[in-house]
């Protein structure tokens, strides 16, 4: 008889943003005149970069000629997008990080998901709390997270690290040690940063303890305080503790075309074994490798037009969240976020919950944002809104919420 995974019976309710979307339809056909204005969802609306459209019609011309035609790619990656990623990304910040190190992939979800089938389900993880719920939901997939208490809203077996106004949204290095330690910076949701030598607490408390951190750096580009690390591996032993997760899509507005990369340096060798040839196989058992046209554009993110066009776009998303975050100031809440990240994190108004405010705003001034709730309890009496928005459409939010 046919059995399934029970694990996926102990996921509480549907995907956070399932649920937000459901709420939004129904508010939507009860409001057919309201103009809903979306600061929720993390997708960005600039068009690509010129130098990636060129990029890409160029790849789909050659797609088009028998001498230069491509069919299945490299499932590890390109090489002259690799080579590019190396360079870039990690040896102009004095990383010491190959291109043979470099896994391409359709995106660091994706990644940030699969990467636990490396490792037993008898490993303990530990995640921020709030955190991205990818983490912990592929955990609960695996078995590995024990049962959900709807008490705490929390699992039984991982180790939550409360990341909140009192610590900086930074956690405190746990007493228990969890095995997979998760860690994201510049943070979603909270858009708080780690400093270097905050982060490298991190490396050397996860050398210690052999555990292997998980850092997901897919806002990087976003950060513009100059002490702030764009990757773990600026840290010194970071190399054989720490696997490394990026994306093209918020750095390049790659949401639709679906490119990122994970990095697993030779050093890291858990039991004797190599996790970077175990990610290896993983990778060319499970993955065809991210298409030809798309590495292409990904490489044109690098060269100096590319450059140049993709900073204008995060400084226009970057000035969003300046106008998101300065307005809800103005409006006298409490907010974080918005200098290193494109998220703001705003505490809701009179001990309001996360979901109490999500329909205060729905309905009084047709916003939508993320309750922080729905990123663990330690959200609660949070909210969450994006700077990917349009610009006139974010600044006409912002009216609204003042005067709601």
């Amino acid at each position: 008889m046919t059995k399934i995974n029970n694990n996926y019976s102990k996921l509480p309710g549907s995907y956070l943003f399932s649920t937000i979307a459901k709420k939004v339809r129904e508010f939507e056909s009860a409001n057919p005149d309201a103009e809903i204005i979306r600061l929720g969802i993390g997708d960005v609306t600039k068009p690509l970069a010129p130098a990636v459209i060129e990029a890409l019609n160029k790849a789909v011309e050659e797609m088009a000629g028998e001498e230069t035609f491509k069919g299945y790619a490299p499932d590890l990656g390109y090489d002259f997008l690799r080579e590019k990623i190396a360079m870039y990304d990690y040896s102009n910040r004095h990383c010491d990080i190959s291109a043979d190190e470099i896994f391409v992939s359709d995106g660091a979800k994706c990644d940030c998901a699969n990467i636990q089938e490396i490792f037993s389900t008898d490993n303990t993880i530990g995640v921020c709390d709030p955190v991205y719920p990818v983490y912990v939901d592929s955990n609960v997939m695996a078995g590995r997270t024990g049962v959900y208490n709807h008490d705490t809203m929390r699992f039984d077996n991982v180790i939550y690290m409360p990341c909140n106004a009192d610590n900086g949204f930074v956690p405190q290095l746990p007493k228990e040690a969890p095995d997979l330690i998760y860690l994201c910076f510049p943070n979603n949701p909270t858009g708080a940063v780690i400093n270097k030598d905050e982060l490298q607490k991190w490396v050397d408390y996860a050398k210690k303890n052999k555990s292997v951190i998980l850092y997901d750096a897919a806002y990087e580009a976003y950060i513009s305080e100059v002490d702030i690390p764009h990757s773990i591996y600026e840290c010194e032993g970071a190399k054989k503790c720490a696997i490394e997760f990026r994306s093209f899509s918020k750095t390049a507005g790659f949401t639709g075309l679906r490119l990122g990369y994970t990095v697993v340096p030779k050093e890291l060798i858990i039991e004797g074994a190599s996790l970077h040839d175990m990610w290896a196989r993983r990778h060319g058992t499970k993955y065809n490798g991210a298409p030809y046209i798309v590495q292409r554009a990904g490489e044109a993110i690098y060269t100096e037009a590319g450059r140049s066009q993709i900073k204008e776009q995060i400084n226009y998303y970057m000035l969003n969240a300046k106008i998101i975050l300065e307005g809800v100031k103005e409006a006298g809440y409490e907010a974080y976020g918005g200098v290193n990240a494109p998220y703001i994190w705003l505490k809701t108004p009179e001990n309001m919950s996360s979901w109490e405010f999500f329909d205060y705003l729905l309905e009084t001034a047709n916003v939508v944002g993320t309750p922080g709730v729905g990123f663990g309890p330690e959200g609660e009496n949070y909210y969450r809104l994006t700077a990917f928005g349009n610009r006139n459409k974010t600044i006409e939010a912002i009216r609204r919420i003042k005067e709601a």
